[in-house]
């Protein structure tokens, strides 16, 4: 497993842009899938978007065409560009590496104003 640090997060108007970014403090390169998850207040956790083999897949279905996770394994950073948000975007992002079994970030606030 690898130690894992959002950043990015904060207050942002609805219908604006937001770039998340997670610094690992090991190789990713280890990993074939890197992820985000949110989890909004009373929610269970969901899968937004992850990266595999340099294909970003939005796993949530409001999240399909806004939201894009990449990765740059030369500095062992993963990223979710978060376009055109939402009320609904509101919630703690967390990063993880092979769908949580390769470890979790502690994770980033994004609020979302209407």
């Amino acid at each position: 497993q690898v130690q894992l640090v959002e950043s990015g997060g904060g207050l942002v108007q609805a219908g604006g842009s937001l770039r998340l970014s997670c610094a690992a403090s090991g190789s990713i390169s280890q990993f074939n899938s890197m992820g985000w998850y949110r989890q909004a207040p009373g929610k269970q956790r969901e899968l937004v978007a992850a990266v595999t083999d340099g294909a970003s897949v939005a796993m949530e279905g409001s999240a399909k065409g806004r939201f894009t996770a990449s990765r740059d394994n030369a500095k062992n950073m993963v990223y979710l560009q978060m376009n055109s948000l939402n009320t609904k975007g509101t919630a703690i992002y967390y990063c993880t590496a092979e769908w949580g079994a390769g470890g979790w970030g502690k994770g980033t606030l994004v609020s979302v104003s209407a």
